[in-house]
């Protein structure tokens, strides 16, 4: 019986840490790294007919090269409004239409922008450690209190050494994807 709640705790526990990890990427995925990436516009929201909705939900959202994205709205009377709310997004983006579609080159990074995207990244992973690290204290918790209503003290202490070994692996991974997302902002 006991076993079972400890086992249960912990994939719990694991299953806290495997969210903050697709947090994580999910967040990264919108950032700018120099090239043109559709996903910054999944954030960006237009006015249509009176309710807040994302631009891709509203328009078609192509890249035909590397330094350029095409915007094609389902109704052309939404043109302004995307317009307005790329602009309002503040991505950095200058969007040109021709009456059909919105256009947008992909200006390169400056330094300092790269250097501040990966700050930002950083800021995003150590978020996402904490919520393991918070996933990891929940479980010790747990089996301290668990502890107090007669669990064995050795299944907590292997539910520490487990739930710490898996913290451990979901840093490292972290650390890995955090390293992956800088290299791809600092390269030119």
């Amino acid at each position: 019986m006991e076993l079972s709640v400890s086992k249960d705790c912990i994939a719990q526990a694991k299953e806290k840490m495997n969210k903050a990890i697709a947090h994580l990427e999910e967040e990264l995925r919108n950032f700018r790294a120099g090239k043109a990436n559709p996903a910054v516009f999944n954030q960006v929201m237009v006015d249509y007919y009176g309710s807040p909705t994302p631009v891709p939900q509203v328009a078609s959202v192509n890249t035909p090269d590397a330094k350029t994205i095409i915007i094609q709205p389902w109704e052309k009377k939404m043109i302004p409004a995307i317009e307005k709310a790329i602009m309002d997004a503040n991505l950095g983006f200058t969007p040109q239409n021709n009456g059909e579609q919105i256009r947008i080159n992909i200006p390169a990074l400056t330094e300092d922008r790269r250097k501040e995207l990966v700050k930002q990244a950083k800021a995003a992973g150590e978020t996402a450690k904490v919520s393991v690290r918070n996933a990891r204290r929940d479980v010790v918790d747990a089996h301290k209190k668990f502890q107090k209503e007669g669990l064995p003290e050795d299944v907590c202490k292997d539910a520490e050494v487990t739930i710490q070994k898996e913290t451990d692996g979901f840093n490292k991974k972290i650390d890995e994807i955090i390293a992956a997302k800088e290299k791809e902002i600092m390269t030119v």
